[in-house]
């Protein structure tokens, strides 16, 4: 079974909290992850904070095609309570 990502919320400063279709949710911080030439753009914070779902591919993804495996995101992220 794949995993997708189900939901996003951009918390600020290269920080996203992800929902998967397992149930988990997860803060990423994706600072780091930053480089590569599809993924420079994103270090501007216009850009970044423009994250959505596309819920074709069950990840989330840019303006300007940059997207993450779910499986790599959910390793990554810290995982939360869900909130009521």
């Amino acid at each position: 079974m794949f995993l997708h990502v189900t939901g996003v919320i951009y918390l600020g400063d290269y920080q996203l909290r992800l929902e998967f279709d397992d149930g988990k949710v997860k803060d990423v911080d994706l600072k780091d992850e930053l480089y590569g030439e599809i993924f420079e753009p994103l270090k501007k914070t216009d850009l970044f904070e423009k994250v959505y779902l596309n819920c074709s591919t069950g990840t989330i993804e840019w303006p300007n095609g940059a997207d993450f495996a779910p499986e790599f995101l959910c390793e990554i992220g810290r995982e939360v309570r869900k909130s009521a």
